[in-house]
């Protein structure tokens, strides 16, 4: 496979790709004899043959053999055209990216676990509407399947992008687990040349009693983060002799080229967090199960920073006028200080499901799931620093009360003799946004005052949808199906004291119809060959319609009133299967209109003035190619090969807002990615690894103005290699090492990467 971007030659993750494509292409003729793997763990997505939309899965052999995992989302690793943001081990904003959306647009995914709702779709950004990774024990994972595009009539449209879905496995008979683990992840930048420190403990079990079954999983993780972001300065035209002469500075410039001062890093995290989760079944009858699931999530996590600026006495400098080598400059109080903070959140997540499963005529699932924040305070000091560092005015944030429902129900008819197999279902679904701010007397340990600024609001989504399967001859199925659905947005407030605002927002509705198609068509047993069309709406979400903007003395929300995204979406694939690996090549567009981004516009009309906040662009559309390969036993038995490469064209088509965002490319999504992954089973006891990993830069803003991808802000091309060996010591004593980056690649993703990661555990199971 040969792709060329801007002139230059596919990369090493390309090249390899092509070449595990080639050698699988012949591997029925050269080892005939090899089994068929059978994957035998089930899936919490069922059906999934039948579903109309590429898929791919991991199960948790394949996880413990390749892969460093340390969080759940580690995963998700070398799955094709998923890159979860993880600024560092432990990091509660990961969002996801897909092979059309960045990591700033987490509203286009949808995560479950077990049926619970974990795509946190108060907000589509990368922070508060990151995944609720932490709910999900990492020993409890069975396996993890991933669809790609919205074709399922089954799903919201917020799985334009993808839905992810992690299945827990359930003990047959007693067993317990428990795990230590160690990481350091090095970071170098700017002068520093440090270590930062992850220290894990996990235990689990489970047992099964007739027809009662239980898990139960505990894990505590106790991480230290590089920085994740920088103070900076543009560097002044004036030369001069005001402000207080310092020293410690850094030389460079920002996305845009502009020279800067690098004054200082913050964001350096330490989190303590505390993971409890389990799932209780109970067979109803042998064709029926009950289960409920639970999780509940600690997070404590306090940020600091460090100055490099030293005045004449060799003191820290955080704020105030100061002096660079001669040219004047003000830093801001809050520069410095706004980045320490101390955030305490406990969140719980439980899901009630009744689910039959004859096989015969007629299945049905309920399921029902709630999410709750019920505690999420983060405490930051309102002065100066180094005084505020030990007390003094600020204020907390609170997301208390935040949270969602979900409610699905889901039947399969099968009629006797029939050529068709009937999902159909409903859903509803709800999302509560309570988000004030209160000031604090002493920001350390005080008690919160007055009510300085908050935003509320709630969106409600109730749907209905069928899907008809026909299988229309032997080799060839048709898939149609529809989902209606009826959304609201409503009870919407904000509220400041300083600029002033109170205002209650209006209340919005929309009616959508999303048809879907898709026809398949399987010559023989080794080819299937796939056309799949979908149109999806994703609807606004509750921060994205009631955000507030300040704008010089005044503060306003600059459009409640947002329309929904209209996906139409399709892909092209095809397929060859033999015994011991597979080749899929798929063709997908998507053209999306109203796209929800965050731009530059004024505020009020005639304004010169430019904010950036969340609008409807007119029209974009993403366009690529994506080629997926796997081979076992490649070369010589016990060599495992797989990867997969994506090359994509992602524009932004119409936009009336901001012209000069017409023809760029879509941020924070890079035009070429792969993988390639090799597993090698050396004895019956030890796997080795090796893995690379590439993505070519990306541009971090709409315009595209910031052509300086490797500095703090910009989306840098990185191209790392992972190693992992796994080692059964006994039956029962598994033990692990491994190493992310392996060359210790510097680059950044918006915010500064961890460099080279060394992680060990320890697993002992009975």
């Amino acid at each position: 496979m040969s792709i060329k971007v801007k002139g230059r030659s596919a990369l090493p993750v390309a090249a390899a790709l092509g070449a595990l494509a080639a050698t699988a292409a012949h591997a029925d003729d050269e080892s005939p004899t090899v089994s068929q793997l059978v994957v035998t763990a089930s899936s919490s997505i069922s059906d999934l043959r039948d579903l109309p939309t590429t898929t791919q899965s991991i199960t948790a052999d394949q996880i413990a053999r390749t892969i460093n995992v340390v969080t759940p989302e580690d995963t998700l690793r070398y799955l094709p055209d998923i890159l979860i943001r993880q600024r560092h081990i432990g990091d509660t904003q990961s969002p996801v990216t897909t092979r059309t959306s960045g990591v700033g647009a987490s509203a286009r995914s949808l995560i479950y676990v077990d049926g619970i709702l974990l795509s946190s779709l108060i907000g589509n950004n990368n922070t508060s509407a990151s995944p609720k990774w932490g709910l999900v024990a990492t020993d409890a994972i069975e396996r993890v399947d991933v669809l790609y595009g919205p074709f399922a009539a089954q799903y919201a449209g917020n799985s334009i992008g993808s839905v992810i879905a992690f299945t827990t496995r359930m003990p047959r008979s007693f067993e317990a687990t428990i795990e230590g683990q160690g990481a350091l992840q090095s970071f170098s930048k700017y002068g520093g040349d440090k270590g930062f420190g992850v220290a894990r403990v996990a235990a689990g079990m489970g047992d099964r009693l007739g027809d009662l079954a239980f898990r139960l999983s505990y894990n505590h993780l106790d991480s230290r983060a590089q920085p994740l972001t920088y103070v900076t300065a543009a560097v002044p035209a004036a030369i001069g002799a005001a402000g207080v002469p310092v020293s410690g500075a850094f030389s460079d410039a920002n996305r845009t080229g502009v020279p800067i001062s690098v004054l200082g890093s913050a964001g350096l995290e330490h989190q303590a967090q505390d993971n409890l989760s389990g799932r209780l079944t109970y067979e109803l009858t042998p064709s029926l199960t009950a289960a409920y699931t639970v999780g509940l999530f600690y997070d404590d996590d306090r940020s600091t920073v460090n100055s490099y600026l030293r005045n004449a006495a060799g003191q820290p400098v955080y704020a105030g006028a100061i002096n660079i080598a001669g040219r004047p400059l003000t830093v801001a109080d809050s520069a410095f200080s706004s980045s320490v903070y101390h955030l305490q959140e406990l969140e719980l997540a439980q899901g009630l499901s009744l689910v039959s499963h004859t096989g015969g005529v007629l299945d049905f699932e309920l399921v029902a799931s709630r999410f709750s924040y019920l505690k999420s305070r983060q405490r930051s000091p309102g002065g100066a620093l180094p005084a505020a560092f030990f007390g003094g005015p600020g204020a907390t944030t609170s997301l208390d009360g935040t949270g969602w429902h979900t409610l699905d129900g889901k039947g399969t008819w099968r009629p006797p003799g029939a050529a068709h197999v009937v999902t159909f279902g409903a859903h509803q679904d709800g999302f509560t946004l309570d988000n004030p701010k209160y000031a604090l007397g002493d920001w350390i340990d005080g008690s919160a005052g007055a009510t300085l600024t908050f935003s509320r609001g709630r969106t409600e989504t109730t749907a209905l949808w069928l899907q008809d399967v026909w299988t229309v001859t032997p080799q060839a199925k048709a898939t149609i199906g529809g989902r209606y659905e009826r959304w609201r947005a409503y009870d919407g407030s904000n509220f400041s004291v300083a600029p002033p605002l109170d205002v209650s927002q209006p209340a919005l509705k929309k009616d959508a119809f999303s048809p879907k198609a898709s026809l398949s068509y399987a010559p023989s047993d080794a080819w299937t060959f796939k056309a799949s069309l979908g149109v999806a709406y994703r609807f606004p979400t509750v921060t994205e319609l009631y955000q507030a903007i300040t704008t010089g003395p005044t503060l306003s929300v600059p459009n409640p009133d947002l329309r929904p995204e209209r996906a139409l979406s399709s892909e092209l694939a095809a397929e060859r299967d033999w015994a011991s690996g597979s080749v899929r090549v798929s063709l997908f567009d998507e053209r999306i209109r109203n796209t929800l981004l965050s731009q530059s516009a004024p505020l009020l009309s005639g304004s010169t003035s430019l904010f950036n906040f969340v609008q409807n662009i007119d029209r974009t559309h993403a366009t690529g190619v994506e080629l997926v390969a796997d081979q076992r036993d490649a070369f010589l038995a016990g060599l495992e090969l797989s990867g997969w490469v994506t090359y994509v064209e992602a524009k932004i088509d119409r936009d009336a807002a901001f012209a000069a965002a017409v023809g760029k490319d879509l941020p924070q999504l890079p035009r070429l990615r792969g993988a390639v992954v090799a597993t090698y089973a050396a004895t019956p006891r030890l796997d080795v690894t090796v893995a690379a990993r590439y993505s070519d830069r990306a541009f971090a803003t709409i315009d595209n103005r910031d052509h300086y991808a490797n500095t703090y802000q910009g989306f840098g091309g990185y191209f790392v290699a992972d190693a992992h060996l796994r080692y059964r010591v006994t039956p029962h004593l598994a033990a692990g090492l491994g190493v992310d980056n392996l060359g210790g690649r510097s680059y950044f993703l918006f915010h500064p990467f961890p460099q080279r990661t060394f992680v060990a555990d320890l697993k002992y199971s009975f």
